[in-house]
């Protein structure tokens, strides 16, 4: 089974009840069935960020947000520790190539370097997974 990479994106799909779908809830039944996840470090910081913004708008509870915490703590998730080291060469070229983000290119990096399946919703990095000829889940 091919590893995936999981943006905040597609984690948010499955802790926001207004941002739940099928694509998201597929990954997640993946992860569950076993298959790899790897996150870059930065990871729980841009979940843990789109999380707050979806409380102080009123699509979630403070005590939502703490379940979604416990919920993503559960999943079995390998943590990049080259993501940094990848940053002034592959990642900022990636970054430049195709006009991302330092952050959304770490998650094209690493999926690249790991040869995995990239879950995202985000257009411009589906567009860029696109063009590096890289799987989308």
């Amino acid at each position: 089974m091919k590893p995936y990479v999981i943006d905040p994106s597609v984690a948010l799909g499955w802790l926001l009840p207004d941002e739940t779908n099928e694509r998201a809830g597929a990954v997640r039944r993946a992860l569950e069935a076993g298959a790899e996840a790897w996150i870059p470090l930065h990871w729980w910081l841009e979940v843990a960020n789109g999380l707050l913004m979806a409380e102080r708008r009123k699509r979630i509870t403070s005590d939502g947000v703490v379940q979604a915490i416990s919920l993503v703590n559960s999943l079995p998730f390998e943590q990049d520790e080259e993501t940094a080291e990848q940053i002034p060469t592959r990642t900022i070229e990636l970054a430049r190539k195709h006009a991302l983000t330092i952050y959304d290119a770490a998650y094209l990096e690493l999926a690249l370097r790991r040869g995995a399946i990239l879950a995202t919703f985000d257009a411009q990095l589906l567009k860029a997974a696109a063009a590096e000829q890289i799987a989308i889940g």
